[in-house]
């Protein structure tokens, strides 16, 4: 029982002769976000701490 060292037809390998299939802008964007996960999340934090202060701020200048 011999397995042949053929690729099988549902690997990612495009088929000779055809484009390779460009990933969407969304399927990039999450794989650049988990590759960077630290810069991801440290942004996220700076994002909510900011929203945060204005709305403290809005707060305390509507009062």
């Amino acid at each position: 029982m011999s397995q042949s060292s053929s690729p099988s037809p549902t690997s990612e390998q495009p088929a000779p002769g055809s484009e390779p299939k460009k990933d969407s802008y969304v399927k990039l964007a999450m794989r650049n976000m988990v590759r960077k996960r630290g810069t991801s999340v440290k942004h996220f934090v700076m994002t909510s701490t900011g929203l945060l202060a204005v709305l403290v701020g809005l707060a305390y200048l509507t009062r």
